[in-house]
């Protein structure tokens, strides 16, 4: 994995929120990330590729969905990084707007 991906990956607000709820482990559908993050399929498509490219997550095709998760196995170093950049306070609208 090289830092630049891992860096790039971590850097969209929807990427981090995609994260923020693969982070359990579970599968989650594309679906239902969708849902929750209010981004169009290709859109989240996009954006899982580049989770997928960072080595984050994992994917299966099931029918017409595609299942996501988060990598199993992860370097620990890898994992340390995700775990803090999860960990920060996820600003208000408000004051982004005000940036």
């Amino acid at each position: 994995m090289h830092p630049t991906n891992l860096m790039s990956a971590l850097s969209d607000p929807t990427r981090l929120e995609a994260l923020r709820l693969l982070w359990d482990g579970e599968e989650h559908c594309v679906c239902e990330l969708m849902r929750k993050l209010g981004a169009s399929q290709s859109r989240m498509s996009r954006h899982m590729g580049a989770l997928k490219i960072a080595g984050l997550v994992t994917d299966r095709r099931d029918a017409q969905w595609v299942r996501y998760r988060r990598r199993p196995r992860l370097d620990a170093a890898v994992v340390a990084v995700v775990d803090a950049v999860l960990a920060l306070p996820v600003p208000a609208l408000e004051e982004e707007d005000a940036a």
